[in-house]
Order: C-alpha cells, then structure tokens, then sequence
C-alpha cells in the first residue's frame, strides 16, 4: 500500500474545518497528503464577482495545503455544479490513478447540502473504478489495483440533514497539531464575511475549534478530535486493513459509543 493520503471534498475550506489536522498527523509520520476541491469555491462571496471569488479561493486552497505540506489539485467544477455524471467521474478518476492514494479521504454519504453528498458519492465512485480498465478517464490513466482504505469525515454541524447526530467509528487526537489546522483554515480569509451572512459563522475558526473541542470531549480521552468512519472494504482494500489507526497509534481511538453500537446491533 503507498504511504500516500488524499483528501477529495466539495469546496476550498472542507479539508481545512474537517481533515486537516489527520492529514497534519499523516504528514508528521512520512506519509505523502494530497488535498483536492471539486469546486472552485466561485459563489462563496457576496462581495465579488464569480470570476474573482475563484482566483481567491484558489489561492486561499493552495496557501493551505502549503501550510499542511500537502500537494494541491485544481478544481473540476464550479460550485452547486457537482453533480454525480459520468463526465465529473472519469475526470476525478483521472486523478485518483495518478496519486495512487492508500487512504483517501471524503465527506460522509449524509451531510447539510448536495455539493457536500455528490463530492462522496464521486470520491467513492472514483477510488472503486481506480481499477476498472475498461473505464477510460480524462485525461487517460492506465487503472491501478493498489489498496485503497476511504474514511468519512463528520458532517457541518455533526448531524445529518434530519438533525440526527452522527456517531463516528473513530476519532484522532489532533491536539498536537490545532496550531497548524488553526492556520491552514485562517488562509480562507475571504469565508470570513461569506459564512458569517449565510450560515451565521461569527469567526469561523472559533466555529471549527469549537467541534474539535466537541468531537475531543466525546471522545472521551482527547482535548481535540476529528471523527471518521471506515467505508466498506468490498472493492478498495482487504477486510481487516485500517492504515489509519496503524499509522497514528495512540492518536487513533475506537469510539466507545460505536463499539456498543456494534455489540447491540
């Protein structure tokens, strides 16, 4: 399996509220991390143009990954333009093949809006036909067969759109590295006024340190956490693998509520 991780979300941001500080520890521990947004982030704005809230937004996404140490990817589409086609798939598929990830990264099937789910349901997709060579990508890639472990990270507000709250599988302790995760979503500087007007995000970083500090005292052992679930391993990786709790040792815990879940299931 390649010590490579890659995180494929809807919109310059997600990584940084979500992910970035597991793939902060990934990095920490030799793996290579790659970040990529299917959307351009063009409509998060009420203050510019299309046009220009995109080369912004790029710029923010690519200052980020430099902050986190990771290789940045250009966008597919623009926002509330990802749809889950066959177009979008060979392209993102494309792109998976050529960095051959060991863990890849996604939002989770259920969250608050539909960029959020196709991203998933295209991430998923993408990483399952890695290895189809019937499938032919653009650009065009040869299929890759390696081992392919996906996580789902917590959804905006750790609920899905019902408001039920969502129990991860698993949490990592990020507290080393809240520093690094508070920077990288500081380089997002044009969401300040954007979130703060649509989705009532006086200070956003205050926003996404408050679910860590959520996610941590849920855990019940950690100050700060990211949660994740395991996606099925039929079609990506052998039944057992889990490279992410090998690789992070200590920082990776087992929810307890998910273990009871399991037990009375």
């Amino acid at each position: 399996m390649n010590q490579v991780a890659f995180a494929i979300v809807a919109h310059p941001d997600d990584i940084e509220f979500r992910i970035a500080g597991t793939l902060r520890l990934l990095q920490q521990a030799g793996w290579e991390i790659h970040c990529m947004n299917i959307a351009s982030g063009s409509l998060g704005s009420i203050e510019y143009s299309a046009a220009e809230t995109r080369r912004v937004r790029r710029t923010e996404a690519q200052a980020a990954a430099k902050i986190l140490g990771a290789h940045w990817h250009p966008s597919l589409v623009d926002d509330i333009e990802i749809g889950y086609d066959l177009k979008t798939l060979k392209r993102l598929t494309a792109v998976i093949r050529e960095v051959k990830p060991g863990i890849l990264f996604t939002h989770p099937p259920q969250d608050y809006m539909e960029d959020h789910t196709n991203a998933c349901r295209l991430a998923v997709s993408a990483a399952f036909a890695r290895g189809i060579p019937n499938l032919r990508t653009v650009p065009s890639r040869a299929a890759y067969d390696g081992d392919v472990t996906l996580y789902h990270c917590l959804p905006h507000g750790m609920c899905d759109q019902l408001c039920r709250p969502m129990i991860p599988q698993c949490y990592v302790n990020i507290a080393s590295v809240m520093e690094t995760k508070r920077a990288a979503l500081n380089a997002h500087q044009s969401q300040v006024t954007w979130l703060q007007a649509t989705q009532g995000m006086d200070a956003f970083t205050r926003f996404m340190e408050a679910d860590a500090l959520t996610a941590g005292r849920r855990s019940q052992k950690f100050k700060y956490a990211e949660g994740f679930w395991k996606h099925l391993h039929l079609g990506y990786c052998g039944e057992t693998a889990n490279p992410l709790q090998a690789a992070l040792g200590k920082n990776y815990l087992v929810n307890p509520k998910w273990e009871r879940l399991m037990r009375d299931a």
